[in-house]
């Protein structure tokens, strides 16, 4: 990518989009080109379509997406599996039709069985059954993940494909009812500081494992997976470590600074029970992360403070 090309961030109001554009701007370019929902609709085909056409972007990084935890996922796997279908397919068409030099689909670490084995390897990908509570999500990111494959084949785009980790940053949701584990854990104990509560309930047994990655850091692999990667099969993004959720919680506690104790409710789901990604393929492409979880969580606490 040169520094005047036209770079189009799908989702770029969103964490993972916001975070790109930060970093595009970060290293010096110029021409980036971003939509909120409310001024283009991604499920509207006619739309995306009229878009592409007035716009013509060089390169594409699609980071938009409907998204949410165990919750969400469970309660609207139809909501889920429409539109993030209709989205990608929308996305990915238009550039097709529009000869985008080279697109990056964001997909995400859930698409691989739920029995996998750890770390994660990008071979594994349809190789078992899907963890049930975000099966519908899982399905719609695989989905994208074909499309870009099966148009580099047919079709010679250079569309390529990445698997985050579990994300987490600025710009995160915090909602209890649809965010993932680390912002709601925040917000949670945050609360309970400030109404001085003893104790803090968290879902699970809190002994599944999960990977954590700064949102600034994936942007930054993204930038460079978008200069260094055009392989066909996709590429895992990740820091190549995990924590139990009780270890989380724990950190989490500690610097947002509440006293009372932890609870958990083993009424609700676990979800998948490790998920770690072997991210070998991406070091050895020459990019790591660089960002520790409590150095993300301790910038992801002072900015959620300073927005409430």
């Amino acid at each position: 990518m040169n520094k005047t090309d036209k770079i189009y961030v799908a989702g770029g109001s969103g964490m993972v989009g916001s975070a790109i554009i930060r970093n595009l701007q970060t290293k010096g370019f110029t021409n980036i080109v971003s939509k909120s929902i409310e001024e283009l609709d991604l499920i509207n085909q006619q739309a995306v379509n009229d878009f592409f056409v007035k716009e013509q972007p060089d390169y594409v990084f699609l980071a938009a997406a409907k998204v949410g935890g165990i919750h969400a996922n469970n309660t609207y796997p139809a909501q889920f599996i429409y539109s993030n279908l209709m989205i990608e397919c929308n996305v990915i068409e238009a550039a097709r039709q529009n000869n985008v030099e080279k697109l990056l689909f964001l997909g995400s670490s859930c698409i691989y069985p739920k029995m996998a084995p750890q770390p994660i390897k990008e071979a594994y990908l349809l190789s078992g059954e899907l963890e049930t509570t975000n099966e519908a999500y899982a399905i719609a990111k695989i989905a994208g993940v074909e499309l870009c494959k099966f148009y580099r084949r047919e079709y010679g785009c250079n569309f390529i494909s990445a698997m985050p980790t579990n994300l987490y940053g600025i710009n995160d949701n915090f909602d209890l009812q649809n965010s993932h584990v680390l912002p709601a854990l925040i917000r949670k104990f945050h609360e309970a500081k400030q109404a001085k509560a003893l104790e803090v309930v968290i879902w699970g047994s809190g002994t599944p494992r999960r990977e954590f990655l700064y949102v600034d850091d994936l942007a930054d692999a993204c930038i460079f997976l978008m200069q260094q990667y055009n392989g066909e099969e996709p590429i895992n993004i990740g820091c190549g470590g995990d924590i139990e959720i009780r270890e989380l919680a724990a950190l989490v506690k500690k610097i947002v600074g509440f006293e009372g104790t932890i609870i958990n409710d083993t009424t609700k789901p676990d979800g998948t029970p490790r998920k770690l990604l072997d991210v070998s393929k991406l070091h050895a492409l020459g990019w790591k992360h660089s960002t520790s979880l409590e150095e993300g969580i301790r910038r992801v606490y002072e900015w959620y403070v300073n927005e409430q």
